[in-house]
C-alpha cells in the first residue's frame, strides 16, 4: 500500500492513524484537549446517506475547535458502491466501508452511527428510495439515533427540497432527518423505543449548504443568506501542529476504497449552515449560541464544573498526574448525577483522562485470535502504574461471563504487573460477525433481531475486562476490550480483534461456477478449523438435476486454523439450469454451514465475516469465438475470473508493458471499470491500444466516470465520444434493440430480450451522450418517466478491428452468474470472428 510522507509533528500526533486495536498513546497536549472536551456538554449530529458523504471539515471543527461531542449518522454502509482497493462488493464492501468510517472518526474526533438501510445503488428519486428502504422503519432508526445521542444541533449534508434533482438516497437522508427532528421529542411516536431511551428534542436543524447546491459560486454570492450562519473551519491548532483542514483531509483519505485520498489545506475556509428548524443563533458563527453547554446544564453539575475548570485553567503539561486527586473527586460527583445520559458519557471520558494522566497502562490479551464455543481460553493481563500515585488493583472481571480474578495488590511505580485467567467460552455464545449480516436482509433494509444493536457501527467485542482500581478507598472500574496481540517481523507489535467463530467453516472459492458444456467440473471445497482436534463429514447440497460425486467425504483437522481442500465432481443437467451448491460440515450431529471471509487492510481493523456457505451453479449453453483475452484492471472487479469460468484464457496486462506489437497475441482486450479514471499510464498507452484495434483487434472499454473524478484524458476512442452521467438504475428497465441484425446480437449466441432478465442493481451507468457517426448504438433503455438513452452499448469499426464502449454494468452481472450478460459479453468478444467448429468453439 502507498505510504504518505508527513511532517514530523504530524507523524508524532497521528502515530496510530492506521486504525487498529492498539491502545492510544496520550501526550500532555492530548490530555489537555480531552479535559477541554470534558468541560463541554453539547453535542452535534451530522446526517447523510453514505460513507464518504460526511463533511469531515465540519465534524473535525465541531469536535476539535468547539469541543462538542460530534457524531456522523450514515444511513447506509455503502454496500452498493465500487471498490478501488480490492474485490469486496455488496455486503462485504459495506463491512469495509464501515471500518473506513471508523478509521476516519478515529482521526477527526467524531463517533459513528448507522441505520439499517441498504445502499441498493443509485436512485433517481426519494420516493423510490423510501419505498425500497421501508420509510417507517428507517425513519424510526433516525429517531432512535437522535434519542440515543441527544444532539443539541443536527446538520444535514443534503437538501430535503431537491426531490429528483440528485441521488435519491441523498435527498431521503435529509427528508428523514427533517421529520425525525420533530418526532424524536414526541412521546406518542415510536413508543417501543422508550423502554431503552427517552424522548429528545434537538434545538436546531441546519442544512450544510454551499455554492455547489446553487449551481455556481456566482449564484451563491447572490443568494439570500439571512437564514445562514457561517463557520470559519480553517482554524489552526497549535497543540496539534495542524490546521483543521489538514485533519479533515487525513480523515477523508481513509475512504480508500472510494479513492478519496486528498491533499490537506491551510488558511481560512467558510462553511455555511442554513437554519431549517429552531431559533436562529444571535452569534452567526456559533451553532451552540444560546444553548447551555457548561456543567450547569444538569442538576449537580456546578460543583463538577468548578473542579474541572480549575484543572483546565492550571493544567500541568509537565506532570499531568498532579491533577489525579481533583479528577477522582470529580469522578465521584459524576457518579451521583441524576442525568443518566451525561453521567454515562462523562464517566467514560473522565476515566480515560485519569488513565492518561496517571500513565496507568492496562490491557487484556489473548494469545490466539479466535476461539469456538466450548473452548478454554487464557487471558493475560498487564497493569503498569507509571506514576507515583498509590493505586491498588482490587480485582479483574471478565464480562459477560462474570469470571473474576481477585488480586488486592498495590501497584508500585513503573513495575509491570502480570496476571492470567482461564475461562470456558459459553456454548451459547454468538459468533463474532457483523451483527447486521446475521439474518437474511430485506430488499432495502437489514434485519436486526436485537434492537439495542441498531445504530451501532460494529458488533461489540465478545469479552471485556473490567479492572477495578482503587485510590484512597475510591474504586474506579476501567474497561478494556479483550484483544489479540502478536509480533510480526515486518510490522512489530500487531493488535487484532479477538473473535469467536464456529468450530469449522467451509467455502467454495468461486462464488459462481459456470458449466458451459455437459462435462463434470471439479469443485474444490476449503474446510478450516477454528479449534483443535475435530473430525467430521463434508457434503455438498446440490440443486435438483445436478449430480455430485462422491456423496460425502470424511476429514480430520487437528490444529487451530488448519485448512484442507477437498474435491468433488459436479455434473450439470443437459439443459440450461441454475441453483446453489451449499457445503455442509457435520460434527457431532451438528451442521455447520458458514463460510469465513477475512477483510484485512492496513488502515482498518481486521474483520471476520460469517455468511452462508454457497456458490451459484449455472448450466449455460454458450458459444464463443476467440480464446486469449487481455484484461487491464481498473478500479477492481471480478470480470476476469468470470470470463475464465466460461473457458477464456484471461491474462492480466500491466499498462506499463503495453507497447507496439505487445497486444497481437490477444483475440480481444478488455479495459476494466474506471480504468481511464484511475490509471495515469493510459494517457501514454492509448495510442498502442488503438494501433492494436486498427490492426484487427477488438477493444472493449467498460464504463468510466464523468465529473469531478473524471477521465485522465479525453481521447477515450478513435472517434468523438463524450461520457455523461446518464444511467439507468432500474435493473428491470425495458431494453429496445436498435440494430437487431448486428452481429453482436447474433454471433455466436442469439441475443433476445430474455437475456436482460434477472439483472441486478442496475442496467448501467455513465453512458456516453455524444458520439461520432462512426459508432452504431445498439440498445435503447431508460428509467420510468425519462427519455430513451441510446449510449449504453456503442460499437465502431476502426481499421481492421472494432472498438466497443459499454456502460452496461457487466461488473455487477457476471460475478453473480447472470446468464444473458455472459452471452452478450461473449458476443462482444467474438465480434469479427468466424468459422464455427462442431464442438462449439470458434477461431478467428
Amino acid at each position: 500500500m502507498r505510504k504518505i510522507i508527513l511532517s514530523f509533528s504530524i507523524i508524532l500526533f497521528f502515530c496510530s492513524v492506521p486504525y487498529s486495536q492498539s491502545p492510544k498513546k496520550y501526550t500532555s497536549s492530548d490530555i489537555f484537549q480531552a479535559v477541554q472536551k470534558l468541560n463541554f456538554l453539547g453535542s452535534a449530529l451530522y446526517i447523510a446517506a453514505h460513507p464518504d458523504d460526511e463533511n469531515t471539515r465540519i465534524i473535525s471543527y465541531l469536535s476539535n475547535e468547539v469541543k462538542a461531542k460530534t457524531a456522523y449518522l450514515s444511513l447506509t454502509r455503502g454496500d452498493g458502491g465500487q471498490n478501488l482497493i480490492g474485490s469486496e462488493l455488496k455486503e462485504l464492501l459495506g463491512v469495509l466501508r464501515t471500518q473506513e468510517l471508523l478509521a476516519a472518526r478515529n482521526i477527526d474526533g467524531g463517533s459513528q452511527m448507522f441505520t439499517r438501510a441498504i445502499d441498493f445503488g443509485y436512485s433517481k428519486h426519494p420516493d423510490e428510495t423510501l419505498e425500497i428502504w421501508n420509510k417507517k422503519e428507517i425513519l424510526g432508526d433516525v429517531v432512535w439515533a437522535i434519542r440515543k445521542f441527544q444532539p443539541d444541533v443536527i446538520i444535514n449534508r443534503f437538501d430535503h427540497r431537491t426531490s429528483g434533482g440528485t441521488h435519491g438516497h441523498h435527498t431521503s437522508s435529509a427528508i428523514l432527518s427533517v421529520e425525525a427532528f420533530d418526532l424524536a421529542g414526541n412521546p406518542h411516536e415510536y413508543t417501543n423505543q422508550l423502554t431503552h431511551v427517552s424522548t429528545w428534542q434537538p434545538k436546531r436543524l441546519f442544512f450544510n449548504t454551499s455554492w455547489w447546491f446553487y449551481g455556481s459560486r456566482e449564484n451563491f454570492e447572490k443568494a439570500d443568506k439571512s437564514k445562514m450562519i457561517s463557520l470559519n473551519v480553517g482554524t489552526y491548532y497549535p497543540l496539534k501542529g495542524m490546521s483543521n483542514n489538514e485533519i479533515a483531509a487525513l480523515s477523508r483519505s481513509q475512504h480508500k476504497c472510494q479513492g478519496f485520498g486528498t491533499m490537506g489545506s491551510r488558511g481560512n475556509e467558510e462553511e455555511y449552515l442554513e437554519l431549517l428548524k429552531g431559533d436562529f443563533p444571535k452569534d452567526p458563527s456559533n451553532v451552540f449560541e444560546g444553548i447551555n453547554t457548561t456543567w450547569t446544564r444538569i442538576k449537580g453539575g456546578k460543583a463538577i464544573g468548578k473542579i474541572l475548570t480549575e484543572v483546565e485553567k492550571n493544567f500541568n503539561f509537565k506532570n499531568p498526574s498532579a491533577h489525579i486527586s481533583s479528577l477522582v473527586e470529580a469522578y465521584q460527583l459524576i457518579q451521583n448525577l441524576e442525568d443518566g445520559h451525561w453521567k454515562e458519557i462523562k464517566s467514560e471520558e473522565i476515566k480515560e483522562i485519569i488513565l492518561a494522566c496517571s500513565g496507568l497502562y492496562i490491557e487484556a490479551i489473548t494469545q490466539k485470535q479466535t476461539a469456538s464455543p466450548g473452548d478454554s481460553l487464557n487471558i493475560n493481563f498487564e497493569i503498569t502504574n507509571r506514576s507515583n500515585i498509590p493505586f491498588k488493583i482490587n480485582n479483574i472481571q471478565i464480562k459477560p461471563e462474570d469470571n473474576s480474578l481477585d488480586i488486592n495488590e498495590s501497584l508500585d511505580t513503573n513495575v509491570q504487573n502480570k496476571y492470567a485467567l482461564s475461562l470456558k467460552v459459553n456454548n451459547n455464545r454468538d459468533y463474532s460477525s457483523p451483527y447486521w449480516l446475521n439474518q437474511p436482509p430485506g430488499l432495502g433494509m437489514y434485519n436486526v433481531n436485537n434492537p439495542l444493536l441498531i445504530g451501532k457501527p460494529e458488533t461489540p467485542a465478545p469479552y471485556t475486562a473490567v479492572f477495578n482500581i482503587a485510590l484512597h478507598n475510591i474504586t474506579i472500574p476501567f474497561t478494556k476490550e479483550v484483544i489479540y496481540k502478536y509480533a510480526k517481523p515486518d510490522k512489530g507489535e500487531v493488535y487484532e480483534p479477538f473473535t469467536i467463530l464456529p468450530q469449522v467453516t467451509a467455502g467454495i472459492e468461486n462464488k459462481v461456477n459456470i458449466f458451459s458444456n455437459n462435462h463434470p467440473k471439479d469443485i474444490a471445497v476449503k474446510v478450516k478449523s477454528h479449534t483443535k482436534n475435530i473430525g467430521g463429514i463434508l457434503t455438498l447440497k446440490c440443486p435438483s438435476g445436478w449430480n455430485v460425486s462422491p456423496e460425502s467425504l470424511n476429514f480430520e483437522l487437528n490444529k487451530d486454523n488448519e485448512e484442507k481442500t477437498f474435491h468433488f465432481k459436479i455434473t450439470p443437467p443437459l439443459h440450461e439450469n441454475e441453483g446453489y451448491i451449499n457445503p455442509q460440515v457435520i460434527l457431532n450431529n451438528q451442521i455447520f454451514d458458514k463460510e469465513l471471509t477475512e477483510i484485512n487492510y492496513d488502515h482498518i481493523k481486521k474483520q471476520s465475516v460469517l455468511l452462508p456457505a454457497k456458490t451459484k451453479a449455472v448450466k449455460l449453453n454458450i458459444k464463443k469465438a476467440g480464446q486469449n483475452i487481455g484484461y487491464v484492471m481498473g478500479a477492481g472487479d471480478e470480470v476476469p475470473e468470470s470470463l475464465r469460468q466460461i473457458g477464456y484464457n484471461v491474462i492480466l496486462i500491466n499498462p506499463e508493458e503495453i507497447e507496439t506489437g505487445s497486444l497481437e497475441k490477444y483475440d480481444a482486450i478488455v479495459m476494466g471499470i474506471r480504468a481511464y479514471n484511475v490509471l495515469d499510464e493510459l494517457k501514454f498507452k492509448q495510442k498502442y491500444l488503438l494501433e492494436y484495434v486498427k490492426s484487427g483487434g477488438t477493444l472493449i472499454v467498460q464504463y468510466n466516470t464523468a465529473g469531478w473524478q473524471g477521465l485522465q484524458f479525453e481521447n477515450l476512442a478513435p472517434y468523438n465520444l463524450k461520457v455523461s452521467r446518464d444511467r439507468v438504475t432500474d435493473e428491470n428497465a425495458e431494453v429496445t434493440f436498435l440494430a437487431k441484425n448486428h452481429s453482436i446480437f447474433n454471433f455466436p449466441n442469439k441475443i433476445s430480450s430474455k437475456d436482460f432478465d434477472g439483472w441486478v442493481q442496475e442496467r448501467g451507468l455513465y453512458f456516453p451522450n455524444e458520439w461520432g457517426t462512426e459508432f452504431t448504438p445498439l440498445l435503447s433503455v431508460h428509467d420510468k418517466g425519462e427519455k430513451p438513452k441510446n449510449g449504453s452499448l456503442l460499437v465502431a469499426p476502426y481499421g481492421k478491428g472494432y472498438y466497443i464502449y459499454t456502460g452496461l454494468s457487466f461488473f455487477r452481472q457476471l460475478p453473480p452468474g447472470v446468464t444473458g450478460a455472459f452471452k452478450l459479453f461473449a458476443n462482444m468478444l467474438s465480434i469479427g470472428k468466424s468459422e464455427i467448429k462442431l464442438n462449439g468453439n470458434f477461431k478467428g
